[in-house]
């Protein structure tokens, strides 16, 4: 599993044209699964995501097509973590 933590490194190019575009690909990541949760920091300066991409070299292709790091508006960096613990509601996406 991996944490994505996404910094804005321009945020004159957050726009709300940009930031649909974002979504709107990121939707497909949730809807095959990859992607598991997501949303903004507080304060605004970023997002966080978390993945359970195969391999973190397929998440990097993913990030990389992304509309917020393809414009320059965003950077990422990525942290694997093995998931030990979970309430019962999560258990199923640890390792057996």
């Amino acid at each position: 599993m991996f944490l994505v933590d996404m910094t804005f490194t321009n945020m004159n190019k957050i726009t709300p044209e940009l930031t649909q575009q974002h979504k709107l690909y990121l939707e497909q990541e949730y809807k095959s699964n990859k992607l598991m949760f997501g949303g903004r920091k507080v304060p605004r300066t970023g997002g966080v995501l978390l993945s359970q991409h195969a391999t973190e070299q397929v998440l990097i292709e993913m990030l990389e097509a992304d509309p917020f790091v393809k414009s320059g508006a965003a950077s990422y960096s990525i942290t694997e973590f093995v998931p030990v613990m979970a309430s019962l509601q999560y258990a199923s996406t640890l390792d057996k």
